[in-house]
């Protein structure tokens, strides 16, 4: 292993301060919030030195918000905290469905759903539900606030839109209306505890009658990155979310999708799951929003 050093800020001024002087030397900073990928990459190939800048300890990453509009989560804050929290849990349950996916119990006391964003595996669990919730990052840095849609925060494989000396605070959503409800399904070939070889987070909202008035429906595993596929949405817009809708939905996630072939699926096999995973995952969240 090579040198590294470690700094936990107990502030955000702090953390800012150390992220602009490595930015300003041209040295690495890299970023811990659960540390869960971070300490298996220091053991693998990335030996390269760096600071580590364990940000758990700053107020602004370890809050949880729920407001009348919007939804604020930290980006520190542990899966299992997520998981705990009952009202949470109530307005999104698809989100909590892929945090509670993300490695065993006793991983889920470190991981965080920011962090997981952050890795941006494509594989990611949080991931595609966290865009089909209308995810926004919230970022920071020496020039101030800003803030993108998590789809546009994935930018390739194991890379993110941060630029040197910036920090994901956390994550904003606006807070669910009526009928409106979430679901996250993905695949893998063992029953626990593995890297999905698709998944899909669907998200609807149905009027009085049934019908869906809008959708957002994410896929994961099957792109260099997880993917918005408004394609899909668009199928389920107007409709009472019956077969033929869920059948297009699906149609369009398999044709969004642009998948490798490994040991753990082919081509084919993964553009075929992701279809029968956004149809599931689009019904359960349709019946969610029924009540």
């Amino acid at each position: 292993m090579g040198a590294f050093a470690y700094v936990a800020p107990s502030n955000l001024e702090e953390a800012l301060a150390v992220l602009k002087e490595h930015a300003s030397a041209g040295t690495r900073a890299q970023l811990l919030a659960g540390g869960t990928d971070l300490l298996v990459q220091l053991r693998s190939a990335d030996k390269t030195p760096r600071t580590i800048v364990d940000i758990k300890k700053i107020a602004e990453t370890n809050r949880i918000d729920i407001g009348s509009e919007e939804v604020y989560i930290g980006s520190a804050i542990p899966s299992a905290v997520l998981n705990e929290n009952t009202e949470l849990a109530a307005l999104f349950p698809g989100l909590l469905e892929a945090a509670d996916l993300i490695g065993s119990t006793q991983i889920q006391g470190r991981a965080t759903v920011g962090g997981n964003l952050c890795n941006a595996s494509p594989a990611g669990d949080s991931i595609p539900a966290m865009i089909a919730a209308g995810g926004v990052c919230v970022i920071v840095g020496a020039k101030g606030t800003r803030e993108l849609p998590v789809e546009d925060f994935l930018t390739g494989v194991g890379k993110n839109a941060l630029e040197p000396g910036e920090l994901l605070l956390g994550l904003k959503f606006k807070r669910p209306g009526p009928r409106t409800a979430d679901a996250y399904l993905r695949f893998i070939p063992r029953t626990e505890m593995d890297i999905a070889v698709a998944g899909c987070g669907v998200s609807v909202t149905l009027d009085q009658n049934g019908t869906c008035t809008a959708a957002r429906v994410a896929i994961g595993a099957v792109a260099p990155t997880a993917l918005l596929v408004p394609a899909a949405a668009e199928a389920l817009l107007g409709s009472k979310l019956d077969d033929d809708a869920l059948t297009a939905a699906g149609a369009a996630c398999t044709a969004a999708s642009s998948p490798i072939s490994d040991k753990r699926g082919t081509v084919e096999y993964r553009r075929k799951v992701v279809a029968v995973l956004c149809r599931r995952a689009a019904a359960i969240a349709r019946d969610r929003a029924k009540g």
